[in-house]
């Protein structure tokens, strides 16, 4: 697809598209209306040579919505919005290192996230993307039927207690956001149904025993890690990834080691899953 200079070519049917032409730190209505557009129909989006500031990072934030600060992991000086993502030879873990929806946990999960790398390892370092609406699509009928209707508890308070522990960072008796959402969601701009739960945030389903949720969970956090849902962003320097967050998941892969990969992150609010 090409408009007005700005080409926009799929990476796989599903999922992904890199768009050229294009400066994110000078963008224009016309342009933003398109690269809204390419965002509903492929879930992600990626960029290279885009050497733009933070505050530029803010405002195309912005241009989708409200932007929120992280529950737990601190923002830049004077940027509370904006979550550094850094890891080096002294990191003892990374960001994203599993298959998730960001902060999925929030009674109001985020609509999207913006990410721009301005530091990143010779090899390695890639983010693995997954379409939820392909992930739903590819259930069967009955278990589809299963699902529909279905709500499941997202809490923070694990996952980020896990961090805080192994950072041997004192969380100082923060209270995480925990949230109930329909386990197969509808996107409130296409009308596409997707799957939302994930492995970081979902506990339980309700209104199931607890054996049955365990089973019914382990068999849809596997199921969201099947090659065909996926597509490989690699980054370069000044390289920016945009993704909807309702209808994808992401897994950032820690291969590089004792590389140093860096970058930021504005994350923009989205509305009550339905």
């Amino acid at each position: 697809m090409s408009r007005n200079a700005i080409t926009i070519t799929p990476v796989t049917p599903v999922i992904g598209a890199h768009v050229d032409g294009i400066d994110l730190g000078n963008l224009s209505d016309s342009g933003f209306a398109v690269l809204y557009d390419a965002l509903m129909a492929h879930g992600a989006l990626f960029f290279h040579d885009q050497d733009i500031s933070i505050v530029s990072q803010k405002r195309l934030g912005q241009r989708f919505g409200k932007l929120v600060a992280h529950p737990n992991d601190p923002g830049v000086d004077g940027h509370p919005e904006v979550m550094p993502i850094h890891a080096d030879e002294n990191s003892v873990r990374a960001t994203g290192e599993e298959w998730h929806s960001d902060v999925s946990c929030d009674p109001l999960p985020p609509m999207g996230s913006i990410v721009r790398m301005h530091i990143v390892p010779e090899t390695g370092g890639d983010t693995l993307f997954a379409s939820m609406y392909a992930a739903y699509e590819a259930l069967s009928d009955g278990m589809r039927t299963l699902l529909d209707g279905r709500r499941a508890v997202h809490d923070g308070a694990p996952y980020y207690q896990r961090v805080n522990r192994l950072l041997d960072r004192d969380d100082g008796g923060r209270t995480y956001p925990r949230a109930e959402h329909p386990v197969i969601r509808t996107h409130p701009v296409t009308g596409r149904k997707a799957l939302f739960v994930n492995k970081l945030f979902t506990q339980y389903i309700v209104g199931v025993s607890a054996a049955e949720s365990r089973a019914l969970l382990d068999f849809l956090f596997d199921h969201v890690s099947r090659p065909h849902l996926q597509c490989r962003f690699r980054w370069r320097r000044n390289s920016v990834a945009m993704w909807d967050n309702r209808c994808t998941q992401h897994h950032a892969i820690w291969d590089y080691w004792p590389a140093t990969r860096s970058g930021y992150r504005v994350t923009i609010q989205g509305e009550k899953p339905e």
